[in-house]
């Protein structure tokens, strides 16, 4: 029984997330209420407040479900990671962004940013924050695997490293998030070089 009822509870709040990735891409995340989510997902409106305190609760959970995802397509990369760094590093960050606007629109991503901003302390902010930090250590985990295979050199600080490279793609997220023209293949090519400049020069070839 008790098998049974955490099964239901998930499944509700499945559709709940499902119901606001569909409304909030349709219609703007400001516009829809909670009401118009309960409504999509079949759920009484009670039910949605059982699980989510706040729309913006519900917005930062689907940036979850999103990160979720990306880091467990990333834990296969980190195992068994193409030859060379910087095919390396592309292809686990090009996972990351391919992957960014199956769930959530640029408006989404933009108005999570501003939640994690304004509201550092909140539950929120510091879900968002986790979320990130657990994105940067993978890619400080994927630093790591590529030294001891030996396509980088293994004086480097893997840490620093990873935050490097992690605030690089980060920070090219948020102006692609915010130019709404920008497409994802213009954000590949601008990772991709400066990726390349990155690994280059960390060989003494750029």
């Amino acid at each position: 029984m008790v098998g049974l009822r955490e099964k239901q509870k998930a499944d509700r709040k499945e559709r709940i997330l499902r119901a606001a990735v569909e409304r909030f891409r349709a219609d703007g995340y400001r516009s829809v209420r909670i009401e118009d989510l309960a409504e999509a997902a079949e759920v009484s409106v009670g039910t949605v407040y059982n699980y989510y305190l706040t729309k913006g609760d519900i917005l930062i959970a689907t940036v979850a479900m999103e990160v979720e995802e990306v880091l467990d397509a990333g834990k296969a990369i980190v195992a068994d990671p193409p030859p060379g760094a910087e095919a390396a590093l592309m292809k686990l960050i090009t996972g990351y962004y391919d992957h960014s606007l199956e769930y959530l629109s640029k408006e989404m991503w933009r108005t999570a940013m501003a939640l994690s901003i304004q509201e550092p302390d909140t539950p929120n902010g510091r879900h968002y924050t986790d979320l990130d930090r657990r994105l940067a250590a993978q890619v400080t985990d994927l630093i790591k695997v590529l030294q001891k295979r030996g396509d980088l050199p293994p004086r480097l600080d893997a840490f620093a490293l990873g935050q490097v490279v992690f605030n690089t793609l980060n920070m090219l997220f948020i102006e692609f998030v915010k130019d709404a023209p920008m497409t994802l293949a213009d954000l590949r090519d601008q990772v991709g070089r400066q990726i390349k400049t990155v690994t280059r020069g960390i060989a003494g070839t750029a």
